[in-house]
């Protein structure tokens, strides 16, 4: 089952408040009555009463099915939910003397992740004696980001960072 919130809303006779301030089911305020009262009420209707806001002075209750009331914050739960976007960081894998087409390639397939609206962490590693060519690792990570200009931009510019040089791209904001 759906966790709605960390703290439970307490219902009929969870209430240990002298008075309550009570608001119908359709909405219109019954005023401030005593907790039996405003129980009885709700029991007449068949209804629960529901401490909707308990830090309000006096607390105030609501006569709703909780059954109902705690579906359709599932269901609002659960719908923004669905509506978020979870950004995620694919990576990408350059060499220091890539041929122009494998990088025409891997720039593809970035502008898709791209498009898709993930965030691309370019990595160029450096084998051996290579790491004295950090410069030529550079103009490989500027070609690759003008390679994918129009959809995304340089979020964090290539550093060296050990033996490996690290850049991050994000996605144009439309």
């Amino acid at each position: 089952m759906l966790d709605i919130s960390s703290k439970e809303n307490q219902i009929n006779e969870e209430i240990r408040e002298k008075e309550v301030r009570v608001i119908d089911t359709d909405g219109s305020q019954l005023g401030i009555m005593p907790t039996a009262e405003a129980l009885d009420l709700a029991a007449e209707k068949k209804l629960d009463l529901v401490n909707v806001a308990p830090s309000a002075n006096p607390p105030v209750c609501r006569i709703l099915d909780y059954g109902k009331y705690r579906y359709e914050l599932q269901k609002k739960e659960k719908e923004a939910r669905k509506k978020q976007k979870i950004t995620q960081v694919k990576e990408i894998r350059l060499s220091t003397f890539i041929e122009e087409h494998d990088l025409n390639v891997k720039a593809g397939n970035a502008a898709k992740f791209l498009k898709d609206g993930d965030k691309v962490k370019v990595s160029l590693r450096f084998k051996g004696r290579e790491k004295g060519y950090a410069n030529i690792g550079e103009r490989v990570m500027q070609s690759f980001a003008a390679a994918t200009a129009e959809v995304g931009t340089v979020e964090k510019k290539p550093m060296l960072e050990g033996r490996s040089m690290i850049m991050i791209l994000a996605p144009k904001n439309n």
